[in-house]
């Protein structure tokens, strides 16, 4: 995504939008809230899209960079130590920032330096912004892993929404890179995987769930029952059931 980019489709993520073109010519210290990967920083971007990014737990090159800068964008806020330190350098220097946090800041604090506050909300609560950046990354996947022709269904796929477009953009790449994985790969991961694992006493044994859980779930998935599966597999009913209870929770 490019760094002055800000993808909006969800009533909220216009209205953010809104808010940010009008902040583009406005001298306005603003504070962006939201949980990990909601697009603080690509908001913040969009706004100043040539400022320096400071993380706020580093308090010295924080200090220098609101010297030596007229706009900033500061990550991580809540994280300053010294607030009465920063809130002097801004008072005295004519840096104007745009700060991201994870966290709600008290009353007092946000008001002491902020003109403006913007909270976006999760993905979870977006779905409209989910599908463009479902699209959005699964276009980037196809140029990353060069197979422009390949096609995957977006709606069927299991998205994960956990870390916002962090764990999003995650499940798009993992998913279309286990579509084009072909036999050999598969086993030169398991081999990778196996020579870190191997060097006790028992490694067969504990490392079979390795094979077993896919084998079995994916059963489960394309035949539907224990009895079809048995017979797909060769597997006798009672050795299928024992290895099912064997990995109960986990199926």
């Amino acid at each position: 995504m490019a760094k002055d980019s800000y993808i909006a489709k969800s009533r909220v993520s216009k209205e953010a939008l809104k808010s940010a073109n009008l902040l583009k010519s406005l001298n306005l210290n603003v504070i962006i809230i939201g949980e990990l990967g909601v697009g603080k920083k690509s908001l913040a971007r969009y706004i100043y899209n040539d400022a320096p990014i400071v993380d706020g737990i580093s308090e010295d090159l924080l200090a220098k960079a609101l010297r030596s800068n007229d706009r900033l964008i500061i990550k991580n806020f809540d994280k300053i130590k010294n607030f009465d330190k920063i809130k002097a350098l801004l008072d005295v220097n004519s840096c104007k920032i745009i700060a991201t946090t994870q966290k709600e800041l008290n009353a007092k604090l946000e008001d002491d330096f902020f003109s403006l506050r913007i909270y976006i909300p999760p993905l979870r609560e977006r779905s409209e912004d989910v599908k463009a950046l479902s699209n959005l990354f699964y276009k980037e996947a196809k140029e990353v892993f060069g197979d422009q022709s390949r096609d995957m269904d977006l709606k069927n796929m299991n998205l994960d929404l956990s870390q916002n477009c962090n764990s999003l953009k995650k499940s798009i790449y993992k998913e279309y890179f286990k579509d084009t994985l072909h036999e050999d790969d598969i086993l030169d991961i398991l081999e990778r995987f196996f020579y870190d694992k191997i060097g006790g006493g028992n490694d067969y044994r504990e490392l079979l769930y390795l094979f077993d859980i896919p084998l079995i779930k994916s059963g489960f998935k394309k035949f539907g029952s224990q009895l079809s599966m048995s017979k797909a597999f060769g597997l006798n009913r009672n050795t299928l059931r024992k290895k099912i209870n064997e990995y109960k929770g986990e199926i």
